[in-house]
């Protein structure tokens, strides 16, 4: 998506070898046109029928809730931290969390995500893919169905994306970055969109 590469390459900050620091835009302070423009892109991708939207907690909820006002439907996330008010019976799944490096278990309350629901599932940033197999294991465990992944910023020059279309998922990332060479992105052109 040519709009967020352009405000990537504007404000982005690279650290290190692999880590993409978007807190400008993305994932602390939010751009909502952006986020609108991405919600529109993702709108036009997945022609489907979608009855929920699935993100994790903290980062993925601000484009979920974006990106369910085109599908017209509800978001869930999965909760990282345990909570006294979480009493009722939910799906479980243990996540490593790259960025973090550190395990965290995903909680969804079992009222929320039914069987035969078509499941979009929204996310920021997608590396290594673990938050997303939790995502996708919570899905399954609801016996619903993923029919599509949508993926602001794909890092792929880890095999995150790759092991995830390999398992025949609808994955649509709106930016993918090929490496990082002399602290700057190199983003896969074939995936840019003028939206």
């Amino acid at each position: 998506m040519e709009q967020l590469q352009k405000i990537m390459i504007e404000e982005a900050q690279v650290l290190g070898n692999s880590i993409i620091k978007a807190d400008s835009f993305l994932n602390h302070q939010l751009n909502v046109k952006l986020f609108n423009q991405m919600g529109q892109a993702f709108r036009d991708y997945f022609q489907t029928p979608i009855d929920k939207i699935v993100t994790c907690e903290a980062s993925g909820i601000g484009l979920a809730c974006i990106v369910a006002q085109y599908f017209d439907c509800n978001v869930v996330f999965a909760k990282k931290e345990n909570s006294s008010l979480m009493v009722e019976d939910y799906y479980t799944e243990k996540v490593f969390s790259y960025t973090k490096q550190k395990e965290s278990l995903f909680r969804v309350d079992k009222r929320f995500i039914h069987p035969g629901e078509r499941i979009l599932i929204i996310d920021d940033f997608l590396a290594n893919g673990e938050a997303l197999n939790g995502m996708i294991s919570i899905v399954e465990q609801a016996k619903a169905t993923v029919v599509g992944i949508g993926i602001a910023i794909e890092k792929g020059f880890q095999d995150g994306g790759e092991r995830i279309r390999a398992h025949g998922y609808d994955l649509k990332s709106l930016v993918i970055v090929d490496r990082i060479e002399n602290n700057e992105l190199v983003f896969r052109e074939d995936v840019v969109t003028n939206v």
